[in-house]
């Protein structure tokens, strides 16, 4: 009889290497390579800044950082700054930078004023409004830059110009708006809300202790027949305070620019008054109040630029501002309030707040 097989034990498997480190290797290598991408192009910017001239470099120590970039090269030594204002006009909502509207807007003109190749600036407006003291900011940046670099500002208006969004072209010194373009709405808004009833309702009493009479104006925890008799008119002559001022910005706007423009704008006609109650305009109502001075889109605020700066022909160029890996690290120990989802259902409406004036329109809502 044969003898029986003799069986061997298979040779004991090697320990399986742990590749938990060849992970961590993969990701700091990508994140050292994003590093060194963000660093060289910085660098790269810096050097076409620096090859075409100190005077592109705007002398602001803080605030957005800025980068040119070109919209329509024309190759032209000539520049036309575009600078856009979309959307609610506000102070409130910085950036992942912590810059606002106003900060940016304010960044740009300065870049524009230090450039000696920038002979223009379009103001390119597509807002129906905001808070009354970041358009009264704006207003006045405008003014400024025009008075201190003698560059114009030609506004061209996209679908809205309303109301704030007005408030920011009127400075300019030619406004273009399409036929169809929303603008006007001139006049001042502010809402509050009394929910007293509501808390009578569920049983809640609130407890207030003030210094005076009128320290808690506005406030909606009150009764009707708490609210003192002149608080209303208080409150209201502060927003006939604010709508004076607009009109008053308005009749100077216009009249600088018809000053300058002569024949060739449009001056506001003598009834212009009587359209300043919070009315929206069509462009072409507006042209013939003399609230524009031309009919066109923004090839055509371009050509206008062009005459009025007396410049044959120009490259169109915007500032953007510019995030570094610090600015996109810090993304993530913002707070969860800034990652929230939000639901886009096409219409971004402002939340107002109570007691905040806002030169502001407001589309009807179904």
């Amino acid at each position: 009889m044969a003898p029986p097989p003799v069986i061997t034990a298979p040779p004991p498997s090697k320990p399986r290497k742990s590749r938990g480190w060849m992970i961590v290797a993969i990701i700091s290598f990508v994140l050292l390579g994003f590093s060194w991408l963000v660093i060289i192009g910085q660098g790269i910017s810096h050097a076409l800044n620096f090859n075409s001239g100190f005077n592109n470099i705007s002398t602001r120590q803080a605030g957005p950082r800025l980068d040119e970039v070109v919209l329509e090269d024309n190759d032209s030594h000539n520049k036309i700054a575009v600078v856009t204002v979309d959307g609610i006009i506000t102070s409130h909502t910085p950036d992942q930078s912590g810059n606002n509207m106003v900060d940016v807007i304010k960044a740009q003109l300065d870049r524009a004023r230090d450039d000696e190749r920038v002979k223009a600036v379009i103001l390119k407006v597509d807002s129906p409004g905001g808070e009354v003291m970041a358009s009264d900011e704006i207003n006045r940046a405008i003014v400024k830059f025009q008075d201190d670099s003698g560059k114009p500002v030609i506004c061209s208006m996209g679908s809205l110009a309303a109301s704030g969004g007005y408030y920011i072209s009127v400075p300019c010194r030619w406004i273009v708006a399409n036929e169809l373009t929303i603008t006007g709405s001139i006049g001042v808004i502010m809402e509050g809300l009394n929910y007293r009833a509501l808390m009578d309702k569920i049983g809640v009493s609130p407890d207030v202790y003030k210094s005076g009479l009128y320290k808690d104006m506005l406030s909606g925890m009150r009764e009707t027949n708490e609210i003192p008799a002149g608080e209303h008119k208080m409150v209201q002559d502060l927003i006939d305070q604010t709508y004076q001022k607009f009109k008053s910005v308005v009749a100077d706007g216009r009249g600088f620019a018809h000053e300058k423009n002569k024949d060739e704008g449009r001056a506001l006609a003598e009834n212009w008054a009587d359209f300043a109650d919070g009315r929206v305009l069509s462009g072409d109502q507006a042209l013939k109040l003399g609230f524009v001075d031309q009919l066109g889109d923004f090839d055509d605020a371009v050509k206008s630029t062009e005459k009025i700066a007396r410049i044959g022909s120009a490259n169109l160029v915007e500032y953007r501002e510019r995030y570094d890996l610090g600015d996109f690290l810090s993304m993530f120990g913002q707070s969860s309030q800034s990652h929230d989802i939000k639901l886009d259902l096409g219409v971004d409406m402002p939340k107002l707040q109570a007691g905040e004036r806002y030169f502001l329109w407001l589309p009807p809502s179904d």
